[in-house]
């Protein structure tokens, strides 16, 4: 049995391995010409933490992570105005969990793929085909893939969703945000943040730095708007909505490079993720947007998920309704705690803000924290 896989994303690499262990021909393929360096700080755990034990590389997980202390939501000077305990989220989500970047576990998935395992960069698929007994891809440079399955786990600006089931504009639900992120080399700045997440406590904008262990200062920007368009010059715009945060953003600002990543708050809803022998994973399926706070972990869950139903279910259509069956309702959960999410993440008023600064300050509270956490974090960890 042969699977062609559409992204080396943490979906697509996940499902790649996890297929390959149960005996699949797998063939990866991405657009980009190999692994991409860009990617801000996720914190992993959940779902994705179980599946990443059953792949065996939470030891790889833990080298390359970080454990972070607290996240300081600092004003205009940088002084503290409220902290959050990484021990008190910890205590909410009730779970090992670490911080860490995205290309850092995209490598420690990739470095687990068999050695038969064949990936593809620089290729895109450019049409779909499919019939009772397999599925064809044609790529961009004319070669021909064939195979009994399609994953189609090309991030939430998917491809093969567009070939199978139609324009993004018809699953694309924009949440009122754009976001960027990019490293700095900056020994001053790093010094600055110090160990912690570092995140400006403002309105409608919102900067997120913390210190890399070599050196240099990952920097995640956020803010509020009505246009989901990619802007023309995403640089000027960043150094223009951020410039006026005060204490290290300016700074930040003025060594953003040409070259980052820059992207839409959004998620993807669909009524269905398979058609045939071809299905839906990851965030090309139901992508739950960086307010949900999960994404890269139910990306791996639900590529265990996806290979276990193949490996029980001989019959290809119903083990992937089975597989969506089993897990549509816990990532529409996710995508739920999202949307509610986004007036925490990056607060609209002046109100809004100050209330999210007394809930944080609460979790510290014998016996209210546990309450204030649950809500204010909850079992996805959206908003923290």
């Amino acid at each position: 049995m042969k699977v062609i896989i559409c992204g080396a994303g943490i979906s697509g690499l996940s499902a790649g391995a996890f297929l390959a262990r149960n005996g699949w021909q797998v063939v990866i393929v991405d657009h980009a010409m190999g692994p991409r360096p860009q990617g801000y700080m996720i914190d992993f755990f959940g779902r994705g933490w179980e599946a990443a034990e059953k792949l065996g590389i939470i030891p790889r997980i833990r080298e390359l992570g970080y454990q972070i202390p607290r996240v300081d939501y600092v004003d205009s000077r940088g002084r503290s105005r409220a902290s959050l305990p990484f021990a008190r989220f910890s205590k909410v989500v009730s779970g090992d969990f670490t911080s860490i970047l995205r290309p850092d576990l995209e490598c420690a998935i990739r470095e687990a793929l068999p050695p038969d395992v064949v990936v593809r960069y620089g290729r895109t698929i450019t049409a779909v085909g499919q019939g009772d007994d397999g599925v064809t891809a044609t790529l961009d440079d004319g070669s021909l893939l064939e195979g009994e399955l399609l994953v189609g786990a090309d991030g939430i600006h998917s491809t093969v969703r567009s070939l199978l089931f139609g324009p993004e504009k018809d699953f694309f639900c924009f949440l009122g945000f754009h976001v960027a992120a990019y490293y700095v080399d900056d020994a001053h700045l790093g010094a600055l943040v110090g160990d912690r997440v570092a995140v400006t406590d403002t309105r409608n904008e919102s900067m997120f730095f913390y210190r890399l262990r070599d050196g240099r200062t990952a920097v995640l920007a956020v803010h509020r708007t009505d246009d989901p368009a990619r802007p023309p010059d995403p640089q000027s715009l960043l150094q223009s909505r951020y410039c006026a945060l005060g204490w290290i953003c300016p700074e930040a600002l003025a060594e953003c490079p040409e070259d980052f990543y820059y992207d839409q708050v959004a998620q993807i809803r669909m009524p269905c993720w398979h058609s045939g022998r071809v299905v839906l994973l990851g965030d090309a399926a139901a992508a739950v947007s960086l307010l949900a706070g999960q994404g890269a972990s139910l990306g791996m869950a639900g590529a265990y998920l996806l290979a276990d139903h193949l490996r029980l279910e001989p019959d290809i259509g119903r083990a992937l309704s089975a597989f969506e069956t089993g897990w549509r309702s816990e990532v529409e959960d996710h995508q739920r705690a999202g949307a509610d999410a986004a007036g925490w993440f990056v607060p609209a008023t002046r109100r809004a803000s100050i209330m999210r600064r007394m809930a944080i300050r609460l979790m510290r509270v014998p016996g209210v924290g546990g309450l204030i956490g649950s809500n204010l974090i909850g079992k996805s960890g959206a908003a923290l």
